[in-house]
């Protein structure tokens, strides 16, 4: 990357990464003072809590987030996840279904090949005996990303000065995200950056005009003398000092609804590490420590939200924290010392902050608390109803075998054209295509069982996204075909699904035997599936349709005669539902939450532009 480049996005950055740190004088003095502490608002205090702000920032924005974890980005992506899907990876913790061992043959699949030191070694061996940790680290990441939802939520309200003025603002923004973040970047950078150069200017004149001794106000003597002079009231007045580096108003609307020092992190996909770093070091970050140095005591009315987006913003911090720690040994392949320095380093510090906001749960931290618990509540609830359809659709699955054997007596018959039925699986038939066989004995004669699932890497690149395979033998003419999508990718495909999959079904024909001898071949475990599949036999979209058909096998051949009778949509609607045996928490969960949640999600159909025509939907209740 060049060095204009960097500059360019390290100018674009502050528009959407900085907005909320930018402002945090405004109102981080305010909510300190509030309470018991305002009543010692002489300088002992003030330069107590500046030592704090000035520490804070050093070691959590710049040496925490600017110089470690900022390195452990997933394939340019930041966040909470990023680092969840590192560990997975690295540390075997895949908690998706389907998971595949040419999976881990995509490029962005490892970053790295270091071999595994006794720690690593170690540490992936107890989260592999021990299933419940596995599932409590799961819902640990889960609180982090529900609390910076809840930081997402909390961020007007605590920002607005006018809401009519707000109103039209997020209109705006939401009106130009699509057109994406470079534009809406452009927009704001010439704001923020003004703002950041009136601050220093301003900083810079009142610290000589008012107070040149402020400097040293920078020695952590004041903090200990702060706590020691104010006890209780101290302590509980950091709820307030943590707002320096959690800012308020949640510029990184894009993609990621965090705030403060998290969003640099979270937005590395947006702009680069070098860039988002030198913002900081250069511009940010003496602005701030000048504005902090310079400031006297505003007023506003923002102590109940500021309480709540703090206890908020801490407890995400404190996850990649922790899961910053954990990433050391698995994937850096650091010594368990390093990890744990690193952990009471900067985790000790973000407990005692989370323990100054617990301390005003009655005064308005509470809203954190119930927003974040209902969204996780939710997150989880669809984890765990779709992970038990998954082992239903696994553990009711059928034999090929057992379908070609019971044909005649069903009276089955092919018909021309093309199916595809969507199905959660990677192997094996679903159940629900023996429940539609049974109830209408006829099926297409290509058949293709086609499976949508994610895979832990941000990105899948459109020439690694679909994979074909066999199923059952050759004279059967039936097909799988895998569609894989990153956790960042949007899952809509822009392009002629059809002919892409005949493409890659012709592609898959013609190379089966050259590629069923190659290294990279993949057989299924099962032995009803004769499937067949590798990265070199994936799709490509360049024109197999135009081959002159006296080159193609009679295989092929058939595949795209099939193609001009039509292509047909098969899509399961299955109803999850508990068993009459299981405890009422389970029923409401599953028919009831679970329930809701199914209805409103998005069909498979939409991602792939299904006409309503070609469609033909499945019922069926799982009993889970």
């Amino acid at each position: 990357m060049s060095r204009r480049t960097v500059l360019m996005l390290a100018y674009q950055s502050l528009g959407v990464v900085y907005g909320d740190l930018s402002i945090s004088p405004l109102y981080v003095y305010k909510t300190t003072f509030s309470g018991k502490l305002s009543l010692n608002e002489d300088d002992e205090e003030i330069f107590g809590v500046l030592s704090f702000i000035f520490w804070t920032i050093t070691l959590i924005a710049l040496f925490k987030y600017v110089f470690i974890v900022m390195s452990a980005d997933d394939n340019g992506e930041g966040g909470t996840f990023a680092l969840y899907s590192l560990l997975c990876r690295h540390a075997g913790l895949g908690i998706l279904p389907n998971h595949q061992a040419v999976d881990e043959s995509l490029p962005a699949y490892f970053t790295e090949a270091s071999a595994d030191t006794w720690q690593s070694s170690v540490l992936k061996s107890f989260l592999e005996k021990h299933p419940r940790f596995r599932t409590g680290l799961l819902i640990f990441v889960l609180l982090g990303t529900c609390m910076a939802i809840g930081d997402g939520v909390l961020t007007p309200a605590i920002s607005d000065y006018v809401v009519i003025i707000s109103c039209v603002i997020l209109v705006g923004l939401f009106s130009l995200q699509h057109n994406g973040t470079h534009r809406v970047a452009f927009l704001f950078a010439p704001i923020v950056t003004a703002w950041l150069l009136c601050l220093t200017g301003i900083g810079v004149y009142n610290i000589f005009q008012w107070n040149p001794h402020i400097y040293r106000a920078l020695s952590p003597t004041y903090m200990l003398k702060l706590l020691k002079t104010t006890s209780v009231e101290g302590w509980v007045s950091l709820g307030g000092v943590v707002l320096a580096i959690t800012g308020a108003t949640g510029t990184s609307f894009t993609q990621n609804i965090v705030s403060g020092v998290e969003a640099m992190f979270a937005n590395l996909g947006h702009f680069s590490p070098l860039s988002i770093k030198m913002a900081f070091t250069f511009l940010v970050y003496p602005s701030l420590l000048l504005t902090y140095m310079a400031v006297t005591i505003g007023l506003r009315d923002t102590n109940r939200m500021g309480h709540a987006y703090g206890l908020a913003v801490t407890t995400v911090m404190f996850v990649t924290t922790c899961l910053m720690a954990l990433v050391m040994i698995i994937v850096w392949k650091q010594k368990i010392i390093t990890a744990v320095l690193f952990l009471l380093s900067f985790g000790s510090m973000e407990l005692l902050y989370i323990s100054a906001c617990i301390f005003k749960v009655p005064e308005g931290a509470w809203i954190a608390l119930i927003m974040s618990s209902g969204f996780m509540a939710v997150m989880y609830i669809w984890y765990y109803g779709t992970m038990k359809k998954h082992q239903f659709d696994v553990e009711n699955k059928i034999s090929i075998n057992r379908i070609v054997a019971f044909g005649p007596s069903l009276g089955m018959v092919r018909v021309p054209g093309i199916g595809l039925v969507y199905t959660n699986l990677v192997t094996g038939v679903p159940a629900i295509f023996g429940h539609f066989v049974t109830n209408l004995p006829a099926f297409h004669q290509v058949l293709v069982f086609v499976c949508i699932k994610s895979v832990q890497v941000p990105y899948v690149g459109e020439t690694e996204r679909i994979l074909i395979s066999r199923v059952g033998p050759k004279e059967c003419g039936m097909y799988r075909c895998i569609l894989r999508y990153g956790y960042k990718d949007l899952h809509q495909e822009t392009y002629n699904f059809e002919n892409r999959l005949v493409s890659g079904l012709v592609h898959f024909v013609e190379t089966e035997e050259e590629k069923s001898v190659s290294k990279e071949t993949l057989c299924s475990t099962e032995e009803e599936d004769n499937v067949r599949s590798s990265l070199d036999g994936q799709v490509m979209t360049s024109g197999f349709g135009q081959v002159e058909s006296f080159l193609l096998k009679d295989e092929s051949l058939h595949i795209l005669k099939a193609k001009e009778s039509g292509v047909t949509y098969i899509f399961g609607h299955s109803y999850a539902k508990a068993k009459k045996s299981s405890p009422v928490l389970k029923k409401f969960v599953v028919n009831v939450v679970y329930a809701f949640l199914s209805k409103n999600c998005t069909d498979p159909n939409v991602l792939v532009n299904v006409s309503p025509t070609s469609l033909l939907e499945v019922g069926m209740i799982y009993y889970v």
